[in-house]
């Protein structure tokens, strides 16, 4: 019994990885829109400066286990944020992807909308990272926030 208790201990709660911390307001995060139902935030190791990662506000682990009612809000913001990405930062286009599983590096469901550009050297499934400037991820989250409000009604 003694060897299940401290094995239990070892294992992070699914509840308190990087994006739960977000939405609880544990971690400090730059981001671009919140609703009841997803967050979209900074990636703080973007592949491009602009880098959004789309997660459900609730704990779901992979794709398998994400609710069918969250389906569509999830694919509509992922529109919205690629939509706002060229509006924001003039992207030629956005690269939008998610790792279930493998290569999925938060337990925690996240999808990525990465802003590109024609000739922008992304090749494939390479994912070189940048970091941002002092001040500059505030920046572009704002940049991209309201870009995303300037598409409401």
């Amino acid at each position: 019994m003694a060897v299940a208790a401290t094995l239990a201990a070892t294992i992070p709660k699914v509840s308190d990885d990087i994006v739960c911390k977000i939405v609880r307001g544990d971690l400090d995060a730059a981001v671009v829109t919140r609703d009841e139902q997803l967050v979209a935030f900074l990636d703080n190791r973007p592949v491009f400066k602009g880098h959004v990662l789309i997660s459900p506000v609730r704990h779901v682990h992979t794709l398998l286990d994400l609710p069918e009612e969250l389906m569509q809000p999830l694919l509509t913001l992922a529109q919205r944020v690629a939509s706002a990405l060229g509006d924001a930062l003039g992207a030629d286009g956005t690269f939008v992807a998610m790792n279930n599983v493998v290569s999925q590096s938060v337990p925690h469901l996240h999808l990525h909308v990465v802003p590109r550009a024609k000739r922008d050297g992304l090749r494939g499934f390479f994912w070189p990272r940048t970091s941002y400037a002092e001040g500059e991820m505030a920046d572009y989250a704002a940049r991209i926030s309201q870009a995303l409000q300037r598409q409401l009604p």
